[in-house]
């Protein structure tokens, strides 16, 4: 009887070893910013769309201007993807915006906006992600 419970033991820790094995080796994908908007850009702010990817804020003291790029966790076939950006408040229309069917991401887009507040935002296949009224000044 001995030796049935502790075989039984062994392979149940046998089996959660290898369980957290095969959950630690499934990476959580996630969009990450590649410098997309071009040297002298540094990532200011970001958003998560959904869990469908990231929008990223960044900005160029150089320049003054903003730059948006929305991006999906991972590349795939063409969906819709969007990125706007504004001056605080948007209004109706987004000042800077590119949507289309995209594999990986939308943008950049670029805005003048040094000393605003922006209003930013990106779109995967419906699901929305930004902010408003943000990095002021």
């Amino acid at each position: 009887m001995k030796l049935v419970r502790t075989t039984v033991a062994t392979v149940t820790v046998a089996a959660a070893m290898m369980a957290g094995a095969l959950t630690a080796a499934t990476p959580a994908y996630a969009a990450t910013y590649g410098g997309e908007c071009g040297s002298g850009y540094g990532v200011v702010n970001s958003a998560a769309i959904g869990a469908k990817g990231t929008v990223f804020l960044t900005y160029s003291a150089a320049t003054g201007r903003n730059c948006v790029v929305a991006k999906r966790n991972t590349a795939g076939s063409p969906v819709l993807i969007e990125a706007g950006l504004a001056i605080h408040p948007v209004g109706s229309h987004w000042t800077a915006y590119e949507g289309d069917q995209f594999r990986s991401y939308a943008g950049p887009i670029y805005l003048q906006a040094a000393g605003r507040c922006v209003d930013w935002m990106g779109r995967i296949s419906g699901t929305q992600g930004g902010k408003r009224g943000t990095n002021c000044g």
